[in-house]
């Protein structure tokens, strides 16, 4: 029998292939029956909250396994551009998982999710700022686009996968390369 665990696996497969996917997809894809679904998450906002604090929970994951405090505190240049690069292929992976929280309006609109967002992007932004400083990225940008900039790109990358116009394989160079060297030939 699936566990907790069991369902939001099978629910997170099922919404990154299909967003509005129903509970009873989910259900289906969980091999329980709704009432068993209903049993672990009584609504599918429930659901999708649970689902959304995971995707945060790796994005801290994300940003402690590079330590940005630290190496943004460095002001190496070197290692600052190696943590982003990090960061941002990470963050390609998680899709895989995660992608639909990216753009899920009941996720977007939970206040709590919404805060912990915030505070995450906050310890992002130091990252930011060390690589404004050292000249990895361009002074001349608000701190903070840099992190919408890394989420649109994720975003187009989630879905150009998802509908078969970039292969999975090139997701992370196609993000990482156009946040660093942007579109246009060098």
């Amino acid at each position: 029998m699936a566990d907790r665990n069991d369902v939001l696996g099978a629910a997170q497969r099922v919404l990154n292939a299909d967003p509005g996917a129903s509970m009873t997809v989910v259900a289906e894809a969980a091999g329980v029956s709704r009432a068993t679904l209903n049993r672990h998450f009584d609504s599918r906002e429930t659901l999708l909250v649970e689902l959304g604090t995971r995707s945060l929970d790796q994005w801290a994951q994300r940003l402690d396994a590079v330590d940005v405090e630290a190496v943004a505190a460095s002001g190496d240049a070197a290692r600052i551009r190696a943590a982003l690069e990090d960061l941002v292929l990470g963050y390609v992976d998680d899709s895989d998982a995660f992608g639909f929280a990216l753009t899920d309006h009941v996720i977007l609109a939970n206040a709590a999710l919404e805060e912990r967002t915030q505070a995450l992007a906050d310890r992002e932004a130091v990252l930011f700022a060390a690589a404004q400083a050292s000249g990895v990225l361009r002074a001349d940008l608000p701190l903070r686009w840099f992190g919408h900039a890394i989420y649109g790109l994720l975003v187009a990358a989630r879905e150009a996968v998802r509908i078969g116009d970039v292969a999975r394989r090139d997701a992370g160079h196609l993000v990482l390369s156009s946040l660093l060297a942007g579109v246009v030939p060098s």
